[in-house]
């Protein structure tokens, strides 16, 4: 069975067919036949998961069709894994996104939940593309999608955080392609990813492709000082493009590192690692420090979710395993817990229609069932133990000590910052007394909120006490990749 194609092409075509039903009467129709293709879209990862054997780092579950037959190029899918986890992470973070903008999104319904579906099928596509091309369609595609959901649905200034947005990710792309062309010529006509890994290529060659793929995926994570697009699209977007935004689209940034950089020029992402690991370090100390002086909600967890991702890009420099398996739990992680952070703050704002902290102040008192929830995730983007929150980064953190002492201390102390901001923003909007008539006459989560909220909950804690599931899928795959990169490709 094409569990893969499924996957993808699942939520694509019921989002294209939920296109012509625009009367305002079908509305409702459109939330239910959304849901139910996502949930469709979730189920079909099911069998990935119980088919999926954790004792070879090979190819699994391969699809592999000719399409473009002059330039060699295929429908050529797959999973690893390094990969697998991000194909039912991003099914799930859209059945979630639908039950969560069921009333909150009243107009052009059908467009919003076509929007979301399509760009669900594609990011899975990026995902499991192994062949160059098929990778960079799916790669770009999914900025259409997001920039009409900026764009149409978002705040006041969405026009411009929009053109930002495909701007930056656009411009970063380009030379990804160059890198894309380049490989194909001197692998004598070929786009397949795998047999790129084997190419022997010297270090001027190695340097120039890893600085191409590090242009587009350093945008896309977003590693500093290339952020800037983030908070600005954050603010701006629905709540729905927010925890999207953050929970999958970051991440394929961060995936592209894993299939094309470290692979395709392992000795050039040696000789640089200093530097990658010196951007990550400012992205978790600097932008950390960026994020305690924030005032509007939105733009205080964009910036946690870029130092956030800074633990990423971390440990897939440090070159040792418990980097490499910390910095993708810690993508898996970051997935839950900043779709929680988003959707959390989305709840406030369908109420009250502000995002500034000043404008709260003892939620606790009106809404303590959502107040509990709303602890539960601060607590988890501060990385406590026993959430998801804490596996990914204590993993890099003890990688980047056995990496270097300095490096490890300076990576901790993140976690401190994570710890001042999140529960700093808690306190002055959930906390003390009352500060004014919205909040007091605020209504707690209703069963809807409600069953958002406890799914979340559920996967943050899960993951946070029993990692394991999620580790041992990708343990074998990161050894390979480790001794892929420890071996020189240089002619």
């Amino acid at each position: 069975m094409a569990w893969l194609s499924l996957a993808i092409w699942v939520p694509i075509v019921v989002g294209v067919l939920l296109l012509p039903l625009n009367k305002p009467g079908h509305a409702n129709m459109v939330r239910w036949l959304a849901l139910v293709g996502s949930i469709v879209g979730l189920l079909v990862t099911v069998p990935l998961y119980t088919g999926f054997d954790t004792q070879t780092a090979q190819m699994q579950f391969v699809e592999k069709a000719l399409w473009i037959s002059s330039f060699n190029v295929h429908y050529y899918l797959g999973v690893d894994g390094l990969s697998f986890w991000f194909v039912p992470l991003t099914a799930f973070i859209t059945v979630i996104v639908v039950i969560a903008s069921w009333q909150s999104i009243t107009e052009r319904v059908n467009q919003y939940m076509a929007a979301f579906l399509i760009l669900s099928g594609l990011m899975v596509g990026v995902f499991t593309a192994l062949d160059g091309m098929l990778f960079y369609v799916f790669f770009e595609a999914t900025l259409i999608p997001m920039y009409l959901i900026i764009g149409v649905w978002g705040g006041p200034r969405k026009i411009y955080a929009a053109f930002k947005f495909f701007l930056y990710t656009l411009l970063g792309s380009l030379l990804t392609l160059v890198a894309l062309i380049y490989l194909y010529n001197v692998s004598g006509g070929s786009f397949d990813i795998l047999s790129w890994h084997a190419l022997p290529l010297s270090l001027t060659e190695q340097t120039w492709i890893f600085f191409a793929f590090f242009a587009a995926f350093a945008v896309k994570i977003p590693m500093w000082p290339v952020h800037t697009w983030l908070p600005d699209v954050h603010v701006e977007a629905p709540t729905g493009g927010s925890a999207v935004l953050a929970a999958i689209m970051l991440k394929l940034g961060a995936y592209g590192f894993l299939r094309f950089s470290l692979p395709i020029s392992p000795d050039a992402a040696q000789e640089y690692a200093w530097l990658m690991i010196g951007l990550s370090l400012v992205a978790v100390i600097y932008v950390g420090l960026v994020a305690i002086v924030q005032q509007d909600m939105k733009k205080l967890v964009a910036y946690s979710s870029v130092a956030h991702m800074g633990f990423v890009s971390l440990g897939f420099f440090l070159f040792n395993q418990l980097g490499m398996t910390g910095a993708i739990a810690q993508m898996i992680a970051h997935g839950f817990v900043s779709a929680a952070m988003f959707l959390a703050i989305g709840v406030l704002y369908d109420r009250m229609h502000t995002r500034e902290i000043s404008d709260y102040g003892g939620v606790v008192n009106t809404m303590p069932k959502f107040a509990a929830f709303a602890l539960l995730f601060a607590m988890a983007n501060a990385g406590l133990p026993a959430t998801a929150g804490f596996i990914g980064e204590w993993m890099v953190i003890l990688g980047a000590v056995q990496h270097s002492f300095t490096v490890g201390f300076l990576a901790a102390t993140a976690l401190i910052l994570g710890a001042s901001y999140s529960l700093l923003m808690y306190k002055k909007v959930y906390l003390g007394d009352i500060t004014n008539d919205h909040v007091r006459e605020l209504q707690d989560i209703n069963c809807r909120e409600m069953l958002v909220m406890v799914i979340l909950a559920v996967c943050v804690i899960y993951m946070g006490v029993h990692p394991k599931p999620f580790t041992d899928i990708m343990d074998t795959s990161v050894v390979n990749l480790l001794a892929h990169i420890a071996q020189s490709k240089l002619q």
